[in-house]
């Protein structure tokens, strides 16, 4: 269950913040999404201290807190410090489209329409062609901000546009066009009951892509076993050798799993890999057995919102997710 109330926001963090010092090898993402709750929070100033301590630890993503930190800034008054670090940002060109979708966001939050065009458009370029027959799904949100803003600064649609028409297309029965048109608060405020059912789907729609986003950092996983795992794993658990057969069968499993999740829009998957001594701690930790097939699940889950999650399907040209050194089209992603 979501929090919803600022109390629940800082109760969710208070948990972050102590998981955290039970893993310090997962403290970034573990502190990130604490600050996040502490903005939601309205404790601005608390989050910000957050964010600065972990620029300070030497972050394995420094760009990416400081994207968040900027944001925070902004909201909390400090203009000039966010612009700078914006800039740095901007100045850096990160590989990594998360700190780009952050900035550009911020910027239009803002009115800074022109400046989170560009930065949009910057991102793009670098990470992504307009041809591409497949979209990360962590490009999307580049691709749908920068249509946003071109609706909302009146330019015509390019190529980009296109290919975040045909992305978004695929996954919900209403245009880009009609959900960042900027007349559509307008009809908010409309007598017209056919008007205002109107709006009320294009808003549940665009609430759904809104909560896909939130989601973000805790992908839906399958948990992966790699082969010399997953025999330990049933060496000191045998009765878990119904849940994996095989390690072939395993491999075949979780394709098989993620290819039925995509095909009914679950968007965002990803894949966890597992350590038996990880496992152990965890059903420990869940005063359960590690034999207990219930608990596997339950320990994808956390490894995910631990920030160990790999996206699939894997990038164009990458290798398989199984760990060989095939290409994925050419291993388990092979029609």
């Amino acid at each position: 269950m979501r929090p919803d109330t600022p109390a629940d926001h800082t109760a969710e963090a208070e948990r972050l913040l102590r998981t955290a010092t039970q893993y310090p090898q997962d403290n970034e993402p573990l502190l990130l999404h604490a600050a996040a709750h502490l903005e939601l929070a309205g404790d601005r100033e608390r989050a910000s201290t957050l964010y600065d301590s972990l620029l300070a630890s030497g972050p394995e993503h420094p760009l990416l807190v400081k994207a968040f930190q900027a944001a925070n800034l902004w909201e909390y008054g400090h203009e000039a410090e966010a612009r700078a670090l914006i800039a740095g940002i901007r100045a850096a060109a990160p590989t990594d489209p998360a700190p780009w979708e952050i900035v550009a966001e911020t910027l239009e939050t803002h009115d800074e329409l022109e400046a989170s065009h560009d930065c949009f458009t910057t991102a793009l370029t670098l990470l992504l062609t307009p041809d591409e027959e497949e979209v990360p799904y962590e490009m999307q949100a580049l691709l749908n901000g920068r249509h946003r803003v071109r609706r909302l600064l009146g330019r015509p649609h390019d190529a980009w546009d296109l290919l975040a028409d045909r992305v978004h297309t695929a996954q919900a029965p209403i245009s880009l066009d009609e959900l960042h048109d900027p007349k559509r608060l307008w009809s908010l405020g409309s007598e017209n009951p056919a008007e205002l059912r109107a709006e009320i789907a294009r808003l549940r729609s665009e609430l759904g892509s809104f909560r896909s986003a939130l989601s973000r950092p805790f992908p839906v996983a399958v948990l992966h076993w790699p082969e010399a795992e997953l025999r330990e794993l049933l060496t000191g658990y045998p009765v878990l050798t119904v849940e994996y057969p095989t390690h072939a069968d395993h491999l075949t499993g979780i394709e098989s799993s993620l290819r039925d999740l995509a095909s009914t829009g679950t968007g965002n998957l990803g894949i966890v890999t597992g350590t038996v001594p990880s496992y152990e701690a965890f059903a420990a930790s869940e005063q359960s057995s590690p034999a207990h097939a219930d608990l596997l699940p339950q320990y994808a889950t956390t490894l995910a919102a631990r920030g160990r999650a790999v996206a699939w399907p894997p990038a164009k040209g990458a290798s398989c997710w199984c760990g060989s050194t095939v290409a994925y089209r050419e291993c388990h992603g092979a029609q």
